[in-house]
This record gives C-alpha cells, structure tokens and sequence, in this order.
C-alpha cells in the first residue's frame, strides 16, 4: 500500500483545527479577539459603552462565523473535487458544515464561560451555504470559459 499525501485534505483538516481551537478559548480570551476592532472604534471615538461599539463588536464576531464556515464549505469542495466526486458534493458540503457547527456548539459547551447558541449554527451554515454558492458558481464560469475545463 503506498501513501500520497493530499494536500486539499491536510488544508481541511487544518481548517478544522483552527475553528476547533477558536472555539475552545474561554470566555474572557474569545471576548478579547474582538478586542482589536473595539480599538480601532476607541481611536475613532466610539468609546466603551457605545451602542455603536457593541453593536459592531456583535456583528464582527458574527461575520467571523460566518467567514470560518464559508472558507470550510470551500475546502470540503475542493478536496471532493480532486477526489473526482461530482452530483450531490454540494448536499454533502452543506451537511458537513451543519454537523461540524453543530458539534462546534456542543463543544463550546465544556467551555468556561461559552455555551452552545444554535443561532451560532444558523450563522455558521449560512455562511457555508453562501461557500457553496460562489464555489458552484465559480466552476460554472470556469467551465464557460474554458469547455475543457469542465471534462477535468
């Protein structure tokens, strides 16, 4: 049996990696990462306690689940691709976020000061699913581009 190593699959898992080790932050150092936006809005002059302030500071951490899942649809589609599979990757990508997202919020539940928010998963598929969609529409111009292109 002879071993190839799989670039498109290390990446994904890597990817993996990375989103599980954000999420296993506690409370405090998860609350931190936004902490260089609410920086930058102190330097603008939106102080703490600003309306605006926490506001950005929600929607930031929520475009930050939304960019971790649509990037993880992408490489799964990517790794299936090589993998010569075709059909129902999209199905399966989209399967493969929702469960990871929500085995991501169940672990975040063994986590000081973090907890399972299934409005977290909603945000995290969607972003997998708008993954899916540039993804599927990239390979459609490609193909248009370039007919051999599809053949591959």
């Amino acid at each position: 049996m002879r071993f190839t190593f799989n670039t498109k699959f290390t990446v994904l898992c890597l990817w993996m990696c990375v989103i599980f080790l954000l999420s296993h932050q506690n409370g405090q150092d998860s609350s931190e990462t936004s902490g260089i936006l609410l920086e930058l809005l102190k330097f603008i002059g939106i102080g703490p306690g600003s309306s605006v302030q926490g506001a950005l500071s929600y929607l930031v951490r929520k475009a930050g689940h939304f960019s971790e899942y649509l990037i993880l649809a992408v490489l799964f589609l990517r790794y299936r691709k090589e993998q010569g599979s075709s059909g129902k990757s999209a199905f399966y990508a989209f399967l493969f976020v929702f469960l990871y997202a929500s085995s991501d919020e169940f672990h975040q539940s063994f986590i000081p000061g973090r907890g399972p928010v299934f409005s977290d998963v909603l945000i995290d598929t969607a972003g997998g699913l708008t993954g899916i969609m540039l993804y599927e529409w990239k390979q459609r111009m490609m193909a248009r581009q370039n007919p051999i292109y599809s053949k591959k």
